[in-house]
C-alpha cells in the first residue's frame, strides 16, 4: 500500500531522543521500516552531538537538530526549569528544519524526541504523533497532540488517562523476524564451555551491558554450576569484563544473531525496560527483570505482562530464577498470551499514525 497525501508520497520526520546508539534508535528504525511497508517515507532527526552509530551501521543517514534532554524517568524541579528553556530554543529550529524539509508531519520518539517533536510541529502547523515512556513526555504530549503510550509510561496502568486529543496504550513495535530464530544456526559458534544438557539463561541489559546484570551474572554464577549462563552487550566500562570473567559465564559480547539465541534460552534475565523485554516476551520466554539496573529506574512493567515476569534484586537472584523456573509452565503460557498482541503492535501503530497524518 502506498499512502499519499497532497498528490504525493507522505514524508514525516521521527524526531528521536538519546544519541543514536541504544534502545531508542532502535525503536525509531522499526518504526521507519513500518512506514516504509505503508508507502510512507520518513527521516531520522537526531541531536547534532549524536554520534548515531546504530544508523551509521545500516548506512542511513540522518537530519540534525537539537534534541534536548526532557529530564528523564526521575527529573528534579530545577531540572525540568533548564530542560524547558532549552525546548524552547530547540523547538523553533525543529520547526524550521520541518519547513524546510517540507515534511508532512512528525512523530516524536520518546522524552526529549516526543516534546520536541510535538511543540516543533505546533510551531511548523503539521500533525504529530508521539510515543511517550517517561512522566514529562507523557504528561506534555497528552496535552499538545495524539499520543502513544508506552509500558514503560506511568499512565499505562492507569484505568483513566484524560487528553482533549486521542491516545492508545501502544507495546513496542519489535522486528518480527526475532521469533523466527534457529538455535541450531549458533549451536557450532558456542564456545566449549556450553553443555547441551543443561538449562540456558540469557543476563542481558541490552546492546550495553550494565553494571547491576552484570554483577547479578555474576552472583548467579557464584551459586550455581548447573546452567548455562550466557551474558550478551558491550561492557559499559572495561572493569565489567573483570565482573563477568568466570568459568561458568559464557560472555558473548556484542552479538548479531539474538533471535538464534532467543531459540536457545529456557529463560531471560533482562531489565526492566524497553524493546528487549517485549522481544523475550513475544517469543514466549520467561522473564526475570533485574531492578534498577539503569540508572535506578523503575517501570513496573511485572504488573504490565503479569505473570509472565518476575521481579528480582541482584543480592536474591538465584531465588527468583529458581522461581521461575518452578513456574516455567505457567510464565510461558503467560508470555504466549502476550505475544499475540505484541506481533499485532507494529500494525496498530501504523494505523494510529495513518489515522492522525490525515488530519
Amino acid at each position: 500500500m502506498i499512502f499519499y497525501w497532497k498528490g504525493r508520497l507522505m514524508k514525516l520526520l521521527l524526531f528521536v531522543t538519546g544519541r543514536g546508539i541504544g534502545g531508542d534508535a532502535l525503536l525509531a528504525f522499526n518504526i521507519m521500516e513500518y512506514l516504509k511497508q505503508e508507502g510512507i517515507d520518513s527521516e531520522i532527526v537526531l541531536d547534532p552531538s549524536a554520534p548515531g552509530y546504530y544508523f551509521k551501521k545500516r548506512n542511513i543517514s540522518w537530519l540534525q537538530s537539537p534534541i534536548p534532554n526532557a529530564g528523564g524517568h526521575a527529573a528534579s524541579k530545577m531540572k525540568l526549569l533548564k530542560a524547558g528553556i532549552k525546548a524552547t530554543l530547540a523547538s523553533m529550529k525543529g520547526a524550521s528544519l520541518i519547513r524546510k524539509e517540507g515534511a508532512d508531519g512528525v512523530i516524536g520518539v520518546i522524552g526529549g524526541g516526543a516534546i520536541i517533536g510535538s511543540l516543533s510541529a505546533k510551531l511548523a502547523r503539521v500533525p504529530d504523533v508521539s510515543l511517550v515512556s517517561t512522566p514529562t513526555d507523557t504528561k506534555i504530549s497528552l496535552k499538545l497532540n495524539p499520543t502513544l503510550i508506552l509500558p514503560e509510561s506511568p499512565l499505562y496502568l492507569n484505568s483513566n488517562p484524560t487528553s482533549k486529543y486521542d491516545f492508545k496504550k501502544q507495546y513496542f513495535p519489535i522486528n518480527l523476524n526475532i521469533t523466527q530464530g534457529n538455535k541450531n544456526n549458533i549451536l557450532d559458534k558456542l564456545p566449549s564451555q556450553f553443555d547441551d544438557a543443561k538449562p540456558s539463561i540469557l543476563f542481558a541489559s541490552g546492546s550495553t551491558l550494565f553494571d547491576g546484570m552484570a554483577q547479578a551474572a555474576r552472583k548467579f554464577a557464584e551459586e550455581n554450576d548447573d546452567y548455562n549462563i550466557f551474558v550478551i552487550g558491550d561492557p559499559l566500562k572495561e572493569q565489567l569484563n573483570e565482573v563477568i570473567d568466570y568459568p561458568n559465564i559464557i560472555n558473548l559480547g556484542y552479538i548479531n544473531y539474538i533471535a538464534d539465541l532467543y531459540d536457545l534460552v529456557d529463560l531471560a534475565v533482562i531489565t526492566d525496560d524497553g524493546l528487549t523485554l517485549h522481544e523475550t516476551i513475544a517469543c514466549q520466554i520467561p522473564v526475570v527483570v533485574v531492578l534498577g539496573v539503569k540508572y535506578g529506574r523503575y517501570h513496573n512493567l511485572a504488573s504490565v505482562f503479569e505473570g509472565a515476569v518476575l521481579e528480582s534484586g541482584v543480592d536474591n537472584i538465584t531465588e527468583v530464577v529458581k522461581d521461575a523456573f518452578d513456574s516455567k509452565d505457567s510464565m510461558k503460557e503467560a508470555a504466549k498470551k502476550y505475544s499475540v498482541d505484541i506481533l499485532d503492535a507494529p500494525y496498530e501503530l501504523c494505523e494510529f499514525i495513518k489515522k492522525h497524518m490525515k488530519k
